[in-house]
């Protein structure tokens, strides 16, 4: 049976709905999926970029503690360096004190001489050479022209040589220099300095660590005593 031209516009208007009816669902579908894989992309980008700004600060958190860390020790070591100068500077000025209290030493001539003999009967003893050149401050050389037969009179007791021993009346002592003597071999390639500053000085070196313990106490980090 044919169908009519109002059949045909019918069933042609039926699928023209039905395709419009499958093109919007498929439209939607599409669109949904879109929309969902949009989000996760989003959440994916979001999360990506949470993390990097989280790692971001966690870097700059661990720079800034570093930084504090590294200040803070400098900060501590200055003070340490600080203190350690202050230590310095205390033990200097009482080695500048005595250094002062030891031109009182001169002052008591019987002293001196006696501490004059001493000296330069040390000195035969270290270089221990026949002939031998002594100095002194000009102010002592009448002092040490007294004492030096008892210094090379001790020398001989301890040794059994002789020694022959010519002051040097060219070339003294500097005035600055509070006391003592200096002997050398006569071509002056072998000396020793027996003045009071330099006994004074090597006393103050041995009993320094000794001085800072008096003073200061017991150093906490120090593992070995000399």
């Amino acid at each position: 049976m044919a169908l009519s031209d109002q059949d045909v516009q019918k069933q042609i208007k039926h699928m023209i709905a039905f395709i419009d009816q499958e093109a919007s669902e498929k439209v939607e579908e599409i669109e949904a999926k879109a929309e969902e894989e949009f989000n996760i992309e989003k959440g994916r980008l979001v999360q990506q970029q949470r993390v990097k700004i989280m790692e971001y600060y966690e870097r700059k958190e661990k720079q800034v503690e570093l930084a504090k860390k590294i200040q803070n020790s400098n900060m501590l070591n200055a003070s340490r360096l600080k203190v350690l100068k202050a230590r310095e500077d205390h033990i200097n000025v009482l080695l500048d004190l005595a250094k002062e209290r030891l031109s009182t030493v001169t002052k008591d001539e019987n002293r001196y001489k006696a501490i004059l003999e001493g000296l330069a009967a040390q000195c035969l003893c270290q270089l221990n050479e026949p002939k031998l050149k002594l100095r002194c401050r000009k102010a002592d050389e009448q002092l040490v022209k007294e004492t030096l037969p008892g210094s090379i009179s001790k020398f001989k007791k301890l040794t059994g040589r002789d020694v022959a021993v010519q002051l040097d009346t060219e070339n003294y002592i500097p005035a600055e220099i509070v006391g003592g003597v200096e002997l050398s071999t006569p071509n002056g390639k072998i000396k020793v300095i027996n003045t009071l500053e330099k006994r004074l000085q090597s006393i103050y070196e041995q009993m320094v660590p000794a001085l800072r313990e008096t003073l200061f106490g017991k150093n906490p980090n120090r593992r070995f005593v000399d």
